[in-house]
């Protein structure tokens, strides 16, 4: 299987989407603070994924579904900042939230399933 096929990665590639377009409603100053920050959490979700998957190895796949999901924490950190500061709505928020939440069961799942197989 390649890793475009799994859903867990369509997910994350999903969300990367979701937060560039929420954080393109940010104030300008914040184009290198938190928008960048959230950006580069997201990009890392389905990055990480990925690479662990080329490297062919158990481990080091679960190492980077590891690094995954701590991006997925960062950027859950962040979703709970930018509308303290006013700069989206909680209700956007709260859809890219039950995305996150839902990218973090299924990366549990994958990392227990290979955890399992080794």
């Amino acid at each position: 299987m390649h890793y475009t096929e799994l859903v867990v990665w369509q997910k994350a590639m999903d969300l990367v989407t979701g937060i560039y377009r929420a954080t393109s409603a940010f104030p300008a100053e914040e184009r290198f603070g938190l928008a960048s920050q959230a950006r580069r959490a997201a990009v890392s979700i389905p990055s990480n994924i990925a690479e662990g998957h080329g490297r062919k190895a158990t481990g080091a796949y679960l190492n980077h579904l590891s690094i995954a999901y701590g991006s997925l924490m960062e950027l859950e950190t962040q979703l709970q900042i930018a509308p303290r500061l006013g700069f989206v709505d909680a209700d956007e928020i709260a859809a890219l939230q039950t995305r996150t939440n839902e990218i973090g069961k299924m990366l549990n799942g994958l990392k227990k399933s290979l955890s399992a197989s080794e």
